[in-house]
């Protein structure tokens, strides 16, 4: 059996654990630069709140209902997110993190007749111990959990777990789950499935194999067999080295200056190095751009990108952001203002196993060195404290009039108590 651990409105309900008072009260969640929504909780959902929608139209909605209003803080959310995570993998033989509010739970070795209790207290425990609300979706395959889990979310009386076991429960589900909300079916198929009246999952699960073979291949042969109870989805308890690291921002103003934007980009450049080392790869290419923005209609809209190939590979910030700072000069076109930029690095190889140049022109025990110290700083001292001196220490030009403190990861915001 397999279950899945999907937190309820994560960003919402991370807000909450440190604002009570904010439980049974809307409340929305910002994108980057306080630009759209990016999580509703359930009393925004029913006044029509969607996700996407853009804040400015929502600005009189909010001020009647009293909405509650937050700028994206993922520093706050990374962390419970490992809270959470933390949990249940001292709960569960075996747990997959899927993405920061959903993680797979390999139920191996736990009797049937008792999963349905332990789905309960899996749910019970880590709200106990992180205030995080979660949904627990049991079933045969990963792709079936996941149904259950949504199942859960929409009737509360399930408190928290729902265990789907019995064929004709799994049937009566299938009938009336659309088929876009299925795990693996996406935009593409699900509009290809609905223009041949295949429009639930259970719908989906009578089609030939040979139907599903022809026109979705492989992923798509696996999903039917999901559906039917046989599990085809492997379990993975390590996450996959990531192929490629893309850091991105949109500005909260136009920058049109080389310096301003240099700073930007060496910021970015500093964070996907950091990123590269933490799994332990080097990379030997690197893409950076540039963009303008593309609702100023009274301004010249251009894209700049320039992807280059490094001599060595290499993780070292120092080499990064001085190849990012030159590609970003050549690149940048005076009297233009950009509204975004971001740097892209790929070609990974494992740390350890690193094709060395015969005329390397940079030390690299030294770099090596210097890296360690500086991540070192930064994890025991707080993230920034020791930089590249173009990044700066300003951060990113964002607009976040509405962040929450970083309660569990900034001394400085710690929660006090009034009493």
């Amino acid at each position: 059996m397999y279950g899945l651990a999907d937190c309820n409105n994560f960003f919402v309900s991370c807000e909450r654990v440190f604002r009570p008072d904010l439980e049974g009260k809307p409340v929305i969640i910002l994108s980057n630069n306080d630009g759209c929504v990016i999580s509703r909780s359930n009393e925004a959902k029913r006044l029509g709140i969607k996700m996407g929608h853009p804040y400015f139209q929502l600005e009189t909605l909010i001020k009647r209902h009293n909405v509650a209003v937050f700028s994206s803080n993922f520093a706050l959310y990374g962390d419970m997110s490992r809270r959470v995570q933390q949990t249940l993998k001292s709960l569960c033989p075996e747990t997959e993190v899927y993405s920061i509010d959903e993680s797979f739970l390999n139920l191996r070795g736990i009797q049937d007749e008792q999963l349905d209790a332990f789905g309960h207290y899996v749910s019970n425990k880590v709200r106990k111990d992180t205030g995080i609300p979660i949904s627990v979706g049991i079933s045969h395959t990963k792709t079936l959990a996941k149904i259950a889990s949504k199942l859960c979310k929409q009737y509360p009386k399930l408190r928290g777990s729902c265990y789907m076991h019995r064929p004709q429960d799994i049937e009566k589900v299938l009938r009336k789950f659309p088929i876009e909300d299925v795990w693996g079916i996406g935009r593409r198929f699900s509009v290809m499935l609905k223009s041949r009246n295949i429009n639930t999952a259970f719908d989906f699960a009578r089609q030939p194999l040979d139907f599903v073979r022809g026109k979705m291949h492989v992923g798509g042969m696996r999903t039917w067999y999901e559906l039917h109870g046989r599990p085809c989805i492997e379990f993975e308890s390590h996450l996959p080295d990531k192929q490629q690291i893309m850091v991105s921002r949109s500005f909260s103003t136009e920058l049109s200056t080389l310096d301003d934007l240099t700073q930007q980009i060496s910021l970015f450049t500093s964070m996907a190095a950091e990123k590269l080392r933490k799994q332990k790869s080097v990379c030997q290419a690197m893409h950076v751009f540039l963009l303008t923005n593309r609702f100023r209609h009274d301004q010249e809209q251009h894209y700049d990108n320039q992807y280059v190939a490094l001599h060595a590979p290499s993780d070292s910030t120092v080499e990064l952001v001085d190849l990012a700072v030159r590609t970003t000069a050549g690149i940048f076109r005076q009297g233009t203002f950009y509204k975004k930029a971001g740097v892209i690095l790929s070609q990974f190889s494992p740390k350890d196993n690193v094709q060395t140049v015969l005329f390397d022109e940079v030390d690299r025990d030294k770099h090596d060195r210097l890296m360690f110290a500086l991540d070192s700083i930064n994890e025991k001292q707080g993230q920034r404290t020791v930089v590249v001196a173009t990044a700066g220490f300003e951060g990113v030009r964002m607009n976040r009039n509405h962040l929450s403190p970083n309660y569990t990861t900034d001394w400085n915001d710690i929660l006090t108590i009034k009493v």
